[in-house]
């Protein structure tokens, strides 16, 4: 078999940084490819070399198989790791590497095509003897044979897109009146997502767990798991928290679903890293869901337990060796236990809508057990043109309590400045009862964190007085360097106390704050009826430290554009703004009618034209970012008075899109 010496990395981000690094710790040159949008990105420069792919959008730079070969030709690299993402479960873009003369470091075309279609590949697992969901794999794919289809395997049923992955193209049905309606928006987001509209139908498994095996294949007929992975904490279908070991499977029952999920790799000739996902009913039956035939998202807590470096098996078995090790060894050497959340930048308060922009701070803290997967870095921006996945924060710990506990403490302490992100969420998931105990399923989040809990948060009258003292110090500290003082001298006043009136903004709400200071390190505040006292005992630039009812504690903060101010301290991120010296105003976005773009975006689709009446609540138009589409609502009845946008159009956060004149 051909040997290499080059390997060509074809993705971006964090997965790309992690392969680049493992690959070069190998020792193997590295080659990374990138989008104008990606020209000083991180991978970038870890990499020996990076070649242009083209333009920002995916399609244009990412997706384009032909520069991606290209730029492998142009490198001189001999063989390509797909990451996971963009083309890495294309079987015509392992055919064109292999065309090429190059070395597809994934499974074969042929593989890729068995399991790539979630009709097809449940078929063939049925006949291979592994336990599938009841339900509709066929080529009908009208919706009248799809109703009925779903009718006979009776409801709740899921609609699923039979190619892609990610959750796009998935919908749970409760009620048949609302099958129709399901059917064409999934055939629809499916259709955007993956180039292909068909549909499968299940029976929907309630309160079910999802665990996945990995499996691991070579080219002298040896296929092996490294146990499972418990994936069962996710939202719309998308994971947000991953295990290893599965708190629900016990040894013999590892030993069956594993048994299954090897089963199902032969069925296909399978060679290298794959993961096959199932259902895990609390009877402890199990049904097969799909095979993802890449590295996953979730490999390090495989790695963690396991001891092993998948990436380094993969560029083995590319190299036509044998897998490294056999069933029983690598079972023998699981020790402790590993989690994994993906740190998104989301906010959850706005139905966790994608952010983009300026990253003000990045700060992830190392220490035993911890182990962070990522590419950002102070001072970059987020774009809008890929997954909103931006890290993956992991910790691994003698029992799964430790692992818990080491991991809460390190989602708590990274800084993630400038955007919105789901990291307190996540801290708060890990900190329930629920799930410290193990006993969750798939149903976890709607239980506990139903989007009305979340979107009804707000900020601690102290983290109000935080962020009117963290303004004051940042003030204070620009004042002392531009005039030559000591930190001694800053705050200090000739009286001995200043009363200083602040106007902040969270979200739609404003708050004022009258505080005193007394010589600069004491405060003194009344907010929203609450009386506070704090103390700060160290101040940092971007940082203070400081002593609130006999408890002290630590904030960080930054300043972005428009006298934003963002926050994190008291276990919360929050982005203010500083309203103290602005003119009034007469009334918040969207109350007048004006719809704006949440974040960078596309737009998809726009339904109405100026003069046109609307609901409260109609669908205007769709925005794309980050892979996913947006319905934008009419915040109010009224009459369309000017569209600014139209289909296909690039528009940036804040862009005036719709604006409507409320009815009379």
């Amino acid at each position: 078999m051909k040997r290499f010496t080059k390997v060509l990395v074809a993705n971006r981000g964090e997965i790309a940084v992690r392969v680049l690094r493992g690959a070069k710790a190998q020792g193997y040159r590295t080659v990374a490819v990138y989008s104008d949008a990606d020209a000083g990105a991180l991978h970038v420069r870890v990499a020996d070399e990076a070649v242009r792919i083209g333009p920002a959008p995916a399609k244009d730079s990412y997706l384009v198989i032909e520069q991606i070969i290209a730029a492998a030709k142009t490198s001189g690299a001999e063989a390509i790791h797909p990451g996971y993402g963009f083309l890495s479960e294309r079987a015509d873009f392992a055919r064109a590497v292999q065309d090429a003369g190059l070395i597809f470091i994934g499974p074969d075309p042929s593989s890729i095509d068995a399991m790539g279609n979630k009709s097809a590949s449940k078929i063939r697992m049925l006949a291979a003897g592994v336990p599938c969901v009841p339900g509709y794999q066929g080529d009908d794919q009208t919706d009248a044979t799809l109703i009925a289809e779903s009718k006979k395997a009776g409801l709740p049923v899921m609609v699923k897109a039979a190619a892609g992955g990610g959750g796009r193209g998935m919908r749970l049905v409760h009620d048949e009146a609302q099958l129709g309606e399901a059917i064409a928006s999934a055939r629809s987001e499916a259709s955007n997502a993956f180039g292909s509209g068909q549909l499968l139908i299940e029976k929907a498994v309630i309160d079910a767990r999802h665990v996945e095996i990995q499996v691991f294949g070579d080219r002298h007929g040896n296929v092996v798991h490294l146990g499972e992975r418990d994936c069962s904490i996710q939202r719309r279908n998308q994971k947000v928290v991953e295990e290893a070991p599965s708190p629900a499977v016990d040894a013999a029952l590892r030993a069956r679903m594993g048994a299954a999920a090897v089963a199902a790799a032969k069925a296909v000739n399978y060679v290298g890293a794959g993961t096959v996902e199932f259902l895990l009913d609390a009877d402890g039956s199990f049904y097969f869901l799909e095979m993802n035939t890449r590295l996953q998202v979730e490999h390090p807590v495989t790695e963690l337990l396991y001891g092993v470096d998948l990436v380094a098996w993969q560029l083995k078995v590319a190299q036509g060796e044998a897998l490294p090790m056999a069933q029983d060894e690598i079972l023998a050497r699981a020790h402790g236990h590993a989690i994994e959340v993906r740190l998104c930048s989301e906010d959850p308060r706005q139905n966790y809508l994608p952010q983009t922009g300026p990253v003000l701070l990045w700060d992830a803290p190392a220490g035993d057990g911890l182990r962070i997967d990522s590419y950002l870095e102070t001072g970059r921006a987020i774009s809008p043109y890929y997954d909103s996945m931006q890290a993956k924060l992991i910790a691994w710990g003698e029992d799964r309590e430790t692992a818990r506990t080491r991991l809460l403490k390190l989602v708590r302490d990274t800084a993630l400045l400038g955007v919105r992100s789901n990291k307190d969420y996540l801290a708060e998931i890990l900190a329930t009862e629920t799930f410290a105990s193990g006993a969750f399923s798939t149903a976890f989040v709607g239980q506990h964190f139903p989007q009305e809990k979340i979107s009804a948060a707000q900020p601690s009258a102290r983290v109000w007085l935080l962020a009117a003292v963290a303004l004051y110090l940042d003030d204070a500290q620009k004042l002392a360097a531009e005039h030559g003082l000591s930190e001694e001298m800053l705050g200090w006043h000739s009286s001995q106390k200043a009363p200083i009136d602040f106007r902040l903004r969270w979200g739609t709400v404003d708050q004022d704050i009258e505080v005193l200071a007394d010589a600069g390190r004491r405060f003194h505040a009344e907010v929203a009826g609450a009386r506070i006292e704090l103390a700060i005992s160290a101040v940092q630039p971007g940082a203070f430290r400081y002593e609130a009812d006999g408890v002290q504690g630590s904030a960080r903060y930054a300043r972005g554009t428009g006298d934003t101010l963002w926050l994190m301290a008291e276990g919360v991120t929050e982005a203010f703004v500083d309203r103290t010296y602005a003119p009034a105003e007469t009334s918040a976005a969207g109350s007048d009618g004006r719809i704006v773009a949440h974040s960078d975006g596309k737009i998809v689709a726009v339904f109405v034209k100026p003069g046109e009446t609307v609901a409260k609540g109609q669908t205007l138009a769709v925005l794309e970012a980050m892979k996913m589409e947006f319905q934008l609502a009419a915040p109010i009845a009224g009459s369309i008075e000017a569209v600014s946008v139209s289909a296909g159009d690039q528009v940036k956060a804040r862009q005036l899109l719709v604006k409507m004149t409320p009815a009379a």
